[in-house]
């Protein structure tokens, strides 16, 4: 049973939820990630939403913001440390409308996702990753 079965989880909830499924990464990617801060607010930002030409806030549960290592050299690193947002009101709002999955296991799928975007990977790669763990 979820731990968080009774109430909605919080910002700090969700929070230890990301850390917790970094935590379990294999140790070469939570190396490879690096300086990855989390973030955890309750929705997007109204300039955010609009320049992903989003309307309905509901419609982000996460996002990755900062240079991919793909795209990092050792003459052009990153200037600025790596962010995850998680958004707790449109993850809360999916776990209540599905009613299949844990808040874990979204905030965790939601985490990985962006992290994907990190390593520099699509968002067709990443569900393909997603979908091998979710057979395993």
């Amino acid at each position: 049973m979820s731990a968080f079965a009774l109430t909605a989880p919080g910002t700090e909830e969700f929070l230890s939820c990301a850390e917790a499924c970094f935590a379990a990464l294999p140790a070469v990617m939570r190396q490879a990630a690096g300086d990855v801060r989390i973030v955890v607010m309750d929705y997007a930002e109204d300039e955010i939403l609009d320049d992903m030409e989003i309307d309905d806030a509901l419609e982000l549960t996460g996002l990755y913001v900062g240079t991919p290592l793909t795209l990092e050299s050792v003459t052009q690193p990153a200037m600025e440390r790596p962010l995850i947002y998680l958004y707790r009101m449109p993850i809360l709002f999916e776990w209540a409308a599905r009613g299949d999955a844990t808040i874990e296991e979204l905030v965790s799928h939601v985490f990985i996702h962006e992290l994907g975007h990190h390593f520099g990977w699509s968002d067709d790669e990443i569900d393909a990753k997603l979908a091998e763990e979710d057979e395993n």
